[in-house]
């Protein structure tokens, strides 16, 4: 059962009138994922290492599930926190498994018992077994944040933090790590601050957000959709990003109120004359033999059968019952102007057109307007 952090008008000043944070109360709720983020030197990341007691707080209480941190014994109150940290951390002359298993051991689990649950947790966090005896400088960077993340996890911890844990790898994988991360915590539910510089990560993954102003105070905390349609002050509206409207349709799920067209295709190989019969205008979708779309081919210049080489690969995929930003940046990306919208397996389910998704912007556009009046 996960629980609650809570700050209680909690600050923290250092020698030479310098204040990281100033007069902090928030609650971080029971399993839900609660996002620190602001400009540098705003005490965001101070705020999380308050928690575990890396940095005592000059003022104010810190308390867990009601229990004061200032009142628990150091080295079991981090037994009782998950930390993951940028670049993972890991112990370079233990294997993955036994760098997993390290937190667990530490609170007295058997050995036996420990790298088993290792094991397990290895392929929750997106690993195979292949990785089990390899040592971290066998791993890529976004691999070690996965075993970093399960070495947290190892000791069911009832709070989890986590500083800038996916900043240190290349944006595909860091996208990746996001999304797999969104899938454990709709598993395990645990009760988690994290610190990102990143506002796209931090309406991403947090169940709400927490803007800090320079100086360490509080400027707002709400739910992403809160943040995005209603900021509290010029700062917040200014920190959030010019372009928030375009963040807010990463909210709106499309839905049956969205037409999708039975979008014309053809198969690699197609010859020219087949091409051209199934093209509507100058763009033909190809697919594979599951009809997972491949890209478009344009069908006023192929001379020949369609080969991989010939086909425009610049428009992305939108998962049926994602967002309509994610339709729109299909639509946008692609050449045709047409949104590919796939399934669960990849296999195409239909197109939808820049017109059709602008309309559904406006019908999400009203429904936030109307919930705001």
């Amino acid at each position: 059962m996960a629980g609650m952090i809570v700050f209680d008008n909690v600050s923290k000043h250092y020698p030479g009138a310098t204040t990281a944070v100033n007069g902090l109360s928030l609650e971080a709720p029971n399993g839900k994922l609660t996002v620190f983020v602001g400009p540098s030197g705003c005490g965001k990341t101070t705020s999380l290492r308050m928690v575990n007691r890396l940095i005592a707080p000059s003022s104010g209480s810190i308390l867990l599930d009601g229990e004061p941190t200032d009142r628990m014994d150091v080295a079991l109150l981090r037994r009782r926190i998950g930390y993951v940290i940028q670049h993972a951390g890991l112990f370079p002359h233990l294997t993955v498994v036994q760098n997993i298993a390290s937190t667990a051991r530490l609170n007295g689990i058997a050995k036996p018992k420990a790298l088993k649950d290792a094991h397990e947790l290895l392929e929750r966090v997106g690993l195979t077994q292949a990785f089990a005896h390899r040592f971290p400088w066998q791993l890529s960077g976004g691999q070690q944040q996965r075993v970093g993340v399960a070495r947290a996890l190892a000791s069911d911890p009832k709070f989890m933090l986590m500083d800038e844990p996916f900043s240190a790898v290349d944006p595909v994988v860091r996208a990746q790590l996001q999304d797999e991360f969104l899938r454990l915590q709709r598993e395990i539910g645990k009760t988690i601050i994290m610190v990102t510089h990143d506002i796209d990560e931090a309406l991403k993954l947090g169940d709400q957000v927490a803007v800090l102003r320079t100086g360490g105070t509080l400027a707002q905390i709400a739910t992403p959709q809160t943040l995005l349609a209603r900021p509290a002050d010029a700062f917040v509206a200014e920190f959030v990003g010019r372009d928030r409207g375009y963040r807010y349709l990463s909210f709106a799920e499309f839905d049956a109120a969205l037409p999708l067209c039975a979008e014309p295709t053809v198969p690699l190989g197609a010859t020219p004359e087949a091409v051209r019969a199934a093209a509507t205008d100058r763009w033909v979708l190809v697919v594979d033999a599951a009809r997972r779309p491949l890209g478009w081919v344009d069908s006023t210049s192929l001379a020949g059968p369609v080969r991989e080489g010939d086909l425009n690969l610049s428009g992305t995929l939108a998962p049926q019952g994602s967002t309509l930003r994610h339709v729109m940046d299909a639509a946008l990306s692609a050449p045709s102007g047409r949104g590919v919208v796939v399934g669960p397996d990849g296999e195409l389910v239909g197109t939808a057109t820049l017109a059709d998704v602008v309309a559904a912007v406006e019908g999400a556009r009203r429904t936030r307007s109307e919930a705001r009046a």
